[in-house]
């Protein structure tokens, strides 16, 4: 090769490159300032919080940032505390994790075989239309007030939501796609890992992100209802004592639950998008 097209392509590489690096730098400002603005944001609505906790509104109703900060110190540094943080963190693991389980496994037995699916699907829709919170007295008084009565109600709610993600996604997959991979020679593992697979993926994780929140709503709807430890019994307790600040920083503990688990979902999203060769969803 001669040496000018050498210097010509070495030239074009460096420019792509610069040209690359000069792109992420806006996209770093960009993330910098949304995150700036969010901050400002918060600050803000605490300032604002504090000033019309008092003169405004009633401060035994909407208490103060700095009270809510005092109370969740207490509740950080006491070991009763953290066993009742334990112990909702225990029963929401174990019921999104059983309820995912349950709604898979149903999702795709129905959905592959459709005349089981329209035989049964109407009866589940049916179930699915009793509200949770009627259907929580029923589980505390079969299970008890245990951790078990808890784990069945977030279970409840997150089956469902998977079960119809999964079914719906099954349903919806095109039978070309199938009769394409089959007609090229493919067998059915084939079908599975190059069609079935990447067409579940968005399905399955939606309702995994969907979910999440669902369970910890189940498993406060029990504590609250009947229990003797756990965060929903924490916020029982203190709204009967009328301790907003106990309350706000209950519900800080619950925000910071949601929050780590939609964390760990969004990896996991990531990590099956790589793994599958999918193009990232925006």
């Amino acid at each position: 090769m001669p040496v000018e097209a050498e210097i010509r392509m070495q030239v074009a590489a460096d420019e792509e490159g610069s040209s690359s690096q000069s792109a992420v730098k806006p996209a770093r400002r960009e993330a910098l300032e949304t995150n700036a603005i969010r901050l400002l944001v918060v600050v803000a609505f605490l300032v604002a919080w504090q000033l019309v906790s008092g003169p405004i509104l009633p401060r035994y109703a909407i208490s103060r940032p700095t009270d809510v900060a005092r109370s969740l110190g207490q509740l950080l540094s006491s070991s009763a505390g953290w066993g009742d943080i334990r112990t909702t963190a225990f029963e929401v693991a174990l019921g999104f994790l059983i309820g995912t389980g349950i709604g898979t496994v149903g999702g795709l037995v129905l959905g592959t075989f459709r005349y089981a699916g329209r035989v049964l699907e109407p009866l589940i829709a049916a179930f699915n239309g009793i509200p949770k919170v009627a259907l929580a007295p029923l589980f505390l008084l079969f299970f008890g007030i245990g951790d078990i009565s808890k784990i069945a109600i977030a279970s409840t709610s997150v089956a469902f939501i998977m079960f119809y993600n999964l079914y719906l996604g099954l349903r919806t997959i095109r039978k070309e796609l199938e009769d394409t991979v089959l007609v090229m020679g493919g067998k059915r593992h084939h079908v599975l890992t190059y069609v079935t697979l990447p067409s579940l993926t968005s399905p399955f994780i939606a309702g995994l992100k969907t979910s999440g929140p669902l369970a910890i709503i189940g498993v406060i709807i029990g504590e609250f209802i009947a229990s003797f430890n756990g965060v929903g019994h924490l916020l029982f307790v203190d709204s009967n004592n009328l301790d907003a600040s106990g309350v706000f920083a209950g519900i800080i503990v619950l925000v910071i639950m949601a929050l780590i688990l939609n964390g760990m979902l969004s990896l996991l999203d990531r990590t099956v998008e790589r793994r599958l060769g999918l193009q990232p969803r925006r």
